[in-house]
């Protein structure tokens, strides 16, 4: 019996150190400086590094992109939304005609939060191209449910295609905008040249005075 007991007490004893000796491999092997925190991360969460909603305006995409293109971008709307000319209202108002018309205006039988009707102004591009971008951001409170679209591109033919349904606002034009900037920016540069130039030759003008005073001074 003596015998049996040892025998157990000595496995019971040789797995104690075992396992102890595996926990001073772990500790070395996973060290403390390696341990999850805010400086090492378990894991990275990529976010988007485009830059194209910071580089790129509505107005130069707008001139990029289809409305075909956005036709394809309605369909995550079309849960709540319908488009067509005298369409029934669903979770969401009829967006058909939508483009110009007043924020929550356009549907008239539409019950639009009063968080959407707070806002004022119409839909033109920038203020429906920021709805989109951020429903909450825009109007915080408002009905609808939906994240919103953070990609510029689909953005951009998405409103293309709002556009060509029952509205046909003027799209504007990005690379007439950017001329009237460039030239504004080079008359500007133009000015200031002009002006050095004038206060050089004021003062090259002075110091020829002073110089012929001086001369006749000593004459």
């Amino acid at each position: 019996m003596d015998d049996r007991f040892n025998t157990i007490a000595g496995w019971v004893l040789f797995a104690g150190i075992i396992a102890l000796g595996f926990s001073v491999l772990s500790g070395k092997y996973f060290h403390a400086d390696s341990a999850v925190s805010p400086e090492n991360p378990g894991y990275i969460i990529k976010g988007d590094d485009t830059g194209t909603d910071v580089e790129v305006s509505i107005e130069e995409m707008l001139n990029k992109m289809t409305a075909e293109q956005g036709e394809k971008v309605f369909a995550k709307c079309t849960a709540c939304h319908t488009i067509n000319a005298g369409g029934a209202d669903g979770i969401g108002p009829n967006l058909h005609g939508v483009m110009g018309k007043p924020v929550a205006g356009g549907s008239s039988g539409f019950a639009y939060s009063s968080a959407l009707s707070g806002v004022g102004g119409n839909w033109d591009w920038d203020t429906m191209s920021a709805w989109i971008k951020s429903p909450r951001a825009f109007a915080n409170g408002n009905k609808m449910s939906f994240a919103g679209i953070g990609n510029i591109e689909d953005r951009a033919a998405l409103l293309l295609y709002l556009n060509e349904q029952g509205s046909n606002l003027p799209v504007p034009e990005f690379v007439a905008a950017v001329a009237e900037e460039a030239a504004a920016e080079g008359e500007e540069v133009a000015a200031e040249e002009a002006a050095a130039e004038g206060e050089e030759a004021a003062e090259a003008e002075a110091t020829e005075d002073a110089a012929a005073e001086e001369n006749e001074g000593g004459a």
